[in-house]
């Protein structure tokens, strides 16, 4: 299923805010991406609807597993674009602006090919 690039992007936030703290709410998304909390509860309230997340009781936010996959491939994508431009010599905040920018629009052909490139030009350090 397609999804719009800002539920990506929301849906790897709240991936990345887990992993960071433990456990997510809306108020950490607002933060962490700068937008107003209205903003982010009317997304959060559309992710729900899609079934991509789920909300308890306090308002702890998890991903539903179609939310998690869809999180974890950007977060992939993003972390590898991001070492290879980094590789290349681009500083850190650049590489990562940029990786943001791209991992959305790459086929899985591509990335595909761009993962075996830097796993053997670019090894992790």
């Amino acid at each position: 299923m397609k999804i719009h690039q800002s539920a990506e992007d929301y849906l790897e936030k709240i991936l990345m805010i887990r992993e960071q703290k433990g456990e997510v709410h809306s108020i950490d998304i607002a933060n962490e991406l700068g937008f107003s909390k209205p903003s982010v509860s009317v997304a959060m309230k559309n992710l729900r609807q899609a079934g991509y997340i789920s909300m308890d009781g306090n308002g702890c936010i998890t991903l539903e597993t179609p939310g998690y996959e869809i999180a974890n491939r950007i977060y992939q994508r993003h972390k590898l674009l991001t070492r290879i431009l980094k590789a290349l010599g681009v500083s850190e905040e650049v590489a990562a602006q940029d990786a943001c920018r791209i991992e959305h629009d790459l086929s899985p052909e591509t990335f595909d090919k761009l993962a075996a490139y830097a796993a053997e030009h670019f090894p992790e350090a």
